[in-house]
């Protein structure tokens, strides 16, 4: 799971991989309970995305003012960055519409396939890992620590400058850890529904102080992540597999309301889950079972075609083959 060397050169399919790739990540941030830093784990950009993100540092801005701008490009792997960026904005934006109204209207086949990406990502990923008994106990540390964040009460939070700006920071240090959802920290703190409305209605300049914040916090916690990846590779990445894992509770699609609150627009609004086993006779369980395993199929797949060895994608094609 090493990081590709900073300014390697691609081909045109690589770039349109990264593209892929940010348009994946865009999509799962968009819903509460979805990482996008888990795509970005999975198919193999991780640690070289937080590493080019550790790169926006004052060596850069020297650069910048010195007009030394092919050494700007080159310190701060922009061809990736805008590969990605692009994608994962595109993404961002036009699918807020199309998740929206999925989340609205079939939450359960659409939590499925989610739940179908990260139960394979789980396995994609724990393959390289050396377990021993320290690194089960980092993994079974951020499945605890993940389930526990992801069964929190959603606040009902004023939208004022400061509450966006550190609501961003949050949410942006979640964004880019595996198994954390920067969409669900913006819901429990309140700010999801004003967000997607923002971006819907194109009221940028009201979530400006959100994207300051989650400006800062990204150029910070890059910086921890990256050290961490760099000095204690295995038990990090053992970590963020414990998160995925612990994420599944949230994404378990089949739930039954238990509790509920009213919002600060005196509406009824969900507040406690309780994960339920689904109805085996309903044609709901069916449609959502072969899109969960569609999403398994496709993690496993795109991760074969990045190793060349993920077991499941193995063991499908053997079958396939006898």
């Amino acid at each position: 799971m090493g990081a590709m060397m900073p300014n390697k050169k691609r081909s045109l399919g690589e770039y349109a991989y990264l593209i892929f790739t940010g348009a994946a990540m865009g999509s799962a941030d968009v819903v509460p309970g979805v990482s996008g830093g888990t795509m970005a784990f999975i198919l193999g950009v991780y640690e070289e995305l937080v590493n080019t993100i550790k790169s926006v540092n004052l060596r850069l801005f020297g650069l910048l003012i010195r007009l030394r701008i092919q050494e700007a490009v080159e310190h701060v792997n922009l061809k990736f960055l805008v590969s990605l960026g692009s994608g994962l904005l595109a993404a961002f934006i036009s699918l807020a519409h199309v998740i929206g109204w999925l989340l609205d209207h079939y939450p359960v086949p659409l939590f499925s396939f989610f739940f179908g990406l990260i139960a394979a990502s789980v396995i994609a990923v724990g393959m390289h890992v050396r377990w021993n008994a320290v690194m089960v106990a980092a993994m079974a540390a951020g499945a605890v620590f993940v389930y526990s964040l992801v069964g929190l009460i959603p606040m009902d939070m004023p939208h004022d400058p400061f509450t966006l700006f550190y609501s961003g920071a949050l949410a942006i240090t979640a964004m880019i850890l595996p198994g954390i959802s920067g969409a669900f920290i913006l819901l429990v703190l309140g700010q999801y529904e004003f967000l997607i409305n923002s971006i819907r209605t194109m009221d940028l300049i009201g979530i400006m102080p959100m994207v300051i914040g989650m400006v800062a916090g990204i150029m910070l916690f890059a910086r921890i992540l990256s050290w961490l990846l760099k000095n204690y590779h295995q038990i990090t990445i053992t970590l963020l597999v414990g998160f995925m894992l612990g994420s599944l509770r949230r994404i378990w699609p089949f739930k039954e309301v238990v509790e509920t609150r009213i919002d600060r627009h005196g509406d009824i609004v969900p507040a406690v889950y309780n994960n339920v086993l689904p109805d085996l006779t309903s044609g709901v369980f069916w449609i959502s079972l072969a899109l969960c395993l569609a999403g398994f199929l496709l993690i496993s797949m795109l991760d074969h075609f990045r190793t060349g060895n993920n077991p499941i994608a193995c063991m499908v094609m053997r079958r396939r083959d006898m």
